[in-house]
Order: C-alpha cells, then sequence, then structure tokens
C-alpha cells in the first residue's frame, strides 16, 4: 500500500461568470500514488489541479467523488482529518505565523497541544530545527521582525515539529526575491538529501530538474506525464510538444 493513494478524484468549483455560476472542474477522475520516499514535483500551467490536489489530500479541500488514502485513513471520513493532517504537514505559498507569539511559541504550540509533548521537549526540538534552517537566532524574534525567506523556512520548521510522514509544499518560494528564493530552496535540497518525502509544487525549474526523485506534468485536472527528472527534462520534453511549449514559456 502507498503511503498517498488518490482514487479517481473529481474536485470542482462555483465559479462567477458576468452574472451566472458555472462549474469549474479541476480535477477530473484524477488518480495517483505516493510511496514514502523522494521528492516529487507537480508541474503545468496555473489552475490545472496541483494546488487543489495538495489541499485535497491535506483534507483542506473535500472531494466532489473518489477518496484519498493516507496511510488508509480516507479524507472522506471527518473523523480522520487530525491524524492526516499531522501526517502531511503543509506549508502554503503567504505563511501565517501567530503575531502576537514569538518564534518559538509558534513552533511549539502544535505538538506541545496535539501531540501531547512536554514543554521542555518541544523547545529542544524546535532550536534543533531552527538551526537546521539556519535561524538558531530567531528563536525570541516576532514575526514582523523576519523577512519573507525566513519565515518560509520557519513555517518548514513548525510542519518538521509534527512528525509529518510527508511535506506538501505549494509555492512556497512564489512571493519570495531571487535570494529569499534560494534560501529557502537550500533547505529543501537538505531536507531531499535526509531523506524527507515532499510533494512540491513549484515553478523553479533548476530545484525541480536538480533535487526531485519524480515529475508529475499537469493540466486541465489531468496527469499529462509522470516520470523522473532526467527522463521529464529530455524524453518527455522532446516526445511532447506541449511539455516543451511549457517549459520554453518559463525559460528553461
Amino acid at each position: 500500500m502507498s503511503m498517498i493513494e488518490v482514487k479517481n478524484v473529481t474536485k470542482s468549483f462555483k465559479i462567477k461568470k458576468e452574472k451566472t455560476m458555472e462549474t469549474l472542474t479541476v480535477l477530473k477522475d484524477f488518480s495517483v500514488n505516493f510511496d514514502q520516499e523522494g521528492v516529487t514535483v507537480l508541474l503545468g500551467p496555473s489552475g490545472t489541479g496541483k494546488s487543489t490536489l495538495l489541499r485535497c489530500i491535506n483534507g483542506l479541500e473535500t472531494v466532489d467523488a473518489g477518496d484519498i488514502l493516507v496511510n488508509g485513513l480516507s479524507v472522506n471520513h471527518k473523523k480522520d482529518l487530525s491524524k492526516i493532517r499531522m501526517d502531511c504537514g503543509m506549508v502554503f505559498q503567504s505563511t501565517v505565523l501567530f503575531p502576537q507569539f514569538d518564534v518559538l511559541h509558534n513552533l511549539t504550540m502544535s505538538p506541545i497541544k496535539l501531540l501531547k509533548m512536554p514543554k521542555t521537549e518541544a523547545e529542544e526540538k524546535a532550536r534543533i530545527l531552527l538551526n537546521k534552517v539556519g535561524l538558531a537566532s530567531k528563536e525570541k524574534a516576532m514575526h514582523n521582525e523576519l523577512s519573507g525567506g525566513e519565515q518560509q523556512r520557519i513555517a518548514i520548521a513548525r510542519a518538521l515539529m509534527m512528525n509529518p510522514k510527508a511535506l506538501l509544499l505549494d509555492e512556497i518560494t512564489s512571493a519570495l526575491d531571487p535570494e529569499m528564493t534560494s534560501e529557502v530552496l537550500k533547505i529543501l535540497e537538505s531536507l531531499a538529501a535526509e531523506g524527507v518525502c515532499m510533494l512540491c509544487v513549484t515553478h523553479e525549474m533548476q530545484f525541480a530538474r536538480h533535487v526531485a526523485s519524480r515529475i508529475i506534468f499537469m493540466e486541465k485536472g489531468s496527469m499529462v506525464c509522470d516520470t523522473n527528472a532526467e527522463d521529464f527534462f529530455t524524453n518527455a520534453r522532446q516526445n511532447n510538444e506541449r511539455i516543451n511549449k511549457f517549459l520554453q514559456f518559463i525559460g528553461e
């Protein structure tokens, strides 16, 4: 059994177009499995269901049809969602830290409350992770004292505090400048080298090329290609005009 099993999932949203409401289907009978190893990068044009897939896996969006199992637990069962969310730590485009608390408190709140981790143990682990992401000196900093790149690195550390079996990363560098992006990608590269399982939505092609063990290309809610990075940037590009056009458009 794979760690994450996506089974024939369909997901739609109601959107307002002029004076009427229309249905936009972003995932169409979509199926894919993820094992507990490696880095999978989800690529494709905007609006093609990549971020929605991550949100459905984490239970932040309900599916219209089909099912998603995380270690055998279904996202369709509300009683399983808290365990699923602990197993699949998610980091978003916009990081939201609790502004009234310092960094250390932000990192330790959830493990203390949800995992019943002793405060001293939680703080020790938080300091280890802050050191891992290069921010050991920021444990007493407040959210408005941190750069965007620092906030994203802290968000990664916060997700790791819950001992997740996978990290779901949704365009976490999209709002960062190149220098901050480089800081965050270095952290992800180091986590990948340690064997942390990651599912990433990104347009950072160099990261995808050098770190991804698997690339899934999506368009209009369906899977176009599922292969390793080397094959994607060579054979898939040569044999699929749509993929080649996408890579040319983003400058790869």
